[in-house]
């Protein structure tokens, strides 16, 4: 399966409510210990769920499609 965006999270401003977990299509996160964790970075497709439900915005999905461009800008 071709990765189609990049995940960053920034697990200082997580709060672990697993929100990512619980509302991700694809299944990409499980949660760990403390936090969640990214299981199937290759699963996402970019739809951005996850970060525009996070409350903490501490995940950043960046489609590769937009990466490339800001990369020949």
């Amino acid at each position: 399966m071709e990765k189609k965006a990049d995940i960053a999270m920034n697990l200082e401003w997580c709060k672990s409510c697993e929100i990512c977990v619980k509302f991700c299509p694809q299944k990409v996160y499980e949660m760990g210990k403390f936090y969640p964790k990214i299981i199937a970075p290759e699963a996402c497709t970019g739809c951005k769920i996850c970060e525009n439900l996070c409350p903490d915005f501490v995940i950043t999905i960046t489609p590769l499609k937009e990466k490339k461009k800001l990369e020949t800008a």
